[in-house]
């Protein structure tokens, strides 16, 4: 299996590729993975060793994906070193906070390019190579994409239309026998949320708004993202899954004053 993931840093990226090794070691199969980031860290070399160690080969091609032309060189570089590709993850994302009434157009600008622009360059650029072996395109989108979540700046927008373009691509590679889905992660716990769940008592208020009664982790993302990469879920494009524990769904359980239940 051919694979590039974008955003393959510590949390959910990472988990994804850590997942795809795993699968592949137990079945026997070579896994060759191009695990992209915006520059080399200390925490993209160790999950470059952690998935050597478990025989996929392994390229790590850096890009800043708010340049209109990197994502075609991630591909590139996965195509170059690889021969072609079955799977994208399209995971790379950044949120910069702040109210609409005082957000700077270059900050919508960068979100926007960042979290929804190079997702749509990246599955295009992959195109032909994902025709040629019916393939399958990962977007990483958010919860928040499914309405509006305040302070976040032009973070709701940019997942909206991740989800969307995701949706549209699957719409129109379908009789190309590519498979195009969406991933909308709810609360995860990430080195990125790191600071906010290090307050116990605000941790422990997430966790109790989740039906399933916890906040999720990135293993909880990488697990559906290996499912849509994979022959199993062969008939599904076009969808955006929520893994959220059930939090989004629960949003009319909130209300005040509900009926009383009859005795």
């Amino acid at each position: 299996m051919k694979i590039l993931v974008t955003g393959a840093s510590a949390g959910i990226g990472g988990a994804i590729c850590k997942r795809l090794a795993r699968d592949a070691k137990r079945d026997g199969k070579k896994l060759q993975i191009a695990a992209s980031e915006y520059a080399q860290t200390a925490d993209n070399d160790a999950i470059r060793a952690e998935l050597e160690a478990m025989g996929a080969e392994v390229v790590t091609p850096y890009a800043d994906l708010s340049n209109p032309n990197a994502p075609a060189s991630l591909v590139n570089a996965a195509v170059e070193a690889f021969g072609g590709l079955d799977g994208v993850v399209s995971n790379a994302g950044i949120v910069i906070p702040g109210l609409m009434k005082d957000l700077a157009a270059e900050d919508w600008d960068l979100v926007m390019n960042v979290n929804a622009r190079a997702g749509w360059l990246v599955g295009k650029a992959a195109y032909p190579y994902l025709k040629a072996s019916k393939g399958a395109y990962v977007a990483i989108a958010s919860m928040s994409g499914l309405g509006p979540h305040p302070d976040l700046g032009a973070y709701s927008p940019s997942k909206a239309a991740c989800i969307n373009v995701t949706s549209l691509m699957a719409m129109e590679w379908a009789s190309d026998g590519i498979r195009c889905n969406s991933i909308a992660p709810g609360m995860i716990r990430t080195p990125f949320t790191a600071n906010v769940y290090s307050n116990n008592q605000l941790a422990s208020a997430r966790n109790e708004v989740v039906p399933l009664g916890r906040v999720g982790l990135p293993e909880d993302i990488a697990d559906v993202a290996a499912f849509l990469l994979s022959e199993d879920a062969r008939y599904i494009t076009g969808q955006n899954i929520v893994v959220d524990g059930g939090f989004a769904s629960s949003i009319l359980g909130h209300i005040p004053g509900r009926p009383a239940k009859k005795t």
